[in-house]
């Protein structure tokens, strides 16, 4: 922080994708229907677990988990980045700053955890079918929801508390049209040790022990299913996995590819950068209803349900 200058003075400049200046405005239409996309089918994907009784069981309590988790994401970065991208350039104080990182990383780590849960009621599902009611009943969803929140926002505090008491002076130019951490503690002027270590503490509980709980729950379920004799039930039993495997794809893949640029991709070009983040934050909410709506029936029919009393109300209220 420069001398005289307070935290609420502070403030950082956000930029769009590097080298790409000229073509921003444009790219204001493709992160335009992202987010269209991505808050049109989450809430879609929302209101029918809602409105269908047959939908009211675990594996849907937690896709909604999942379509909450993302229309967080996406509502994280929505102040920032189509003003950065139509203006090449904008100013963000640093309480706001402060804020959006602690959302976007808070709903990251959310999706991470919401994926697991999901990975342990497929677990239980196919490994315990008879005791699945019992094992999953409303209150255990609630109370792991619950914990959820907690894990993701507690944890996170003593990174928002270290950040307040950095001081930042020279460049206040972040990376990115949004504030990450990684990005933020960069520009300090100080010894950032302390942050790195408690930031690669959050990444091993989280971002690596999650998908290594994901991965040992499908050993499990694998090792299950051989165990089947007919293959038609094989089959079932696997196909109720296809939507989670691909979510957990989606989501895991480019923050792995995020996770190698940052480390060993320092002298690749800062575009590399911008774009593996823009995918990382922006594919996942954009590709999960398209994954459950297309491979998971009873979505896909509430959703055509949905569609058609819509049609038939449009219908209707055009009659004269």
């Amino acid at each position: 922080m420069s001398p005289g200058n307070s935290s609420d003075s502070l403030a950082f400049l956000l930029v769009g994708i590097p080298g790409l200046a000229r073509l921003h405005r444009w790219a204001v239409i493709p992160f335009g229907l992202m987010y269209l996309v991505a808050m049109l089918g989450n809430c879609t994907i929302l209101l029918v677990v809602r409105t269908y009784r047959r939908l009211h069981e675990p594996m849907y309590y937690f896709l909604s988990m999942l379509a909450i988790t993302d229309l967080g994401l996406t509502l994280s970065t929505l102040p920032t980045v189509p003003r950065v991208l139509w203006l090449s350039a904008a100013e963000i104080s640093f309480p706001l700053c402060l804020t959006q990182m602690f959302c976007i990383h808070a709903f990251s780590f959310m999706e991470s955890s919401v994926l697991l849960a999901m990975a342990f009621d497929r677990y239980v599902a196919v490994c315990y079918p008879l005791r699945y009611s019992s094992i999953l009943t409303p209150g255990r969803v609630a109370k792991v929801g619950l914990g959820i929140v907690c894990r993701c926002t507690m944890t996170l505090l003593p990174l928002i508390c270290l950040l307040t008491r950095m001081p930042f002076c020279g460049s206040h130019v972040l990376s990115h049209s949004y504030c990450l951490h990684q990005d933020m503690i960069r520009l300090a002027c100080t010894n950032t040790t302390l942050n790195s270590l408690y930031g690669l503490t959050l990444v091993l509980l989280i971002v690596i022990l999650d998908p290594v709980l994901i991965t040992a729950s499908y050993v499990m379920i694998i090792k299950t299913v051989l165990g089947i004799a007919s293959r038609e039930a094989q089959a079932k039993a696997l196909n109720t996995c296809v939507s989670h495997f691909s979510a957990v794809l989606v989501f895991y893949v480019p923050m792995v590819g995020l996770s190698i640029i940052h480390r060993y991709g320092k002298n690749a070009a800062p575009i590399s950068h911008a774009l593996m983040a823009n995918i990382y934050l922006f594919v996942p909410p954009v590709l999960n209803p398209i994954i459950y709506s297309m491979q998971t029936k009873h979505i896909r029919q509430g959703v055509n349900r949905l569609l058609c009393q819509s049609l038939a109300w449009l219908g209707h209220g055009q009659r004269p």
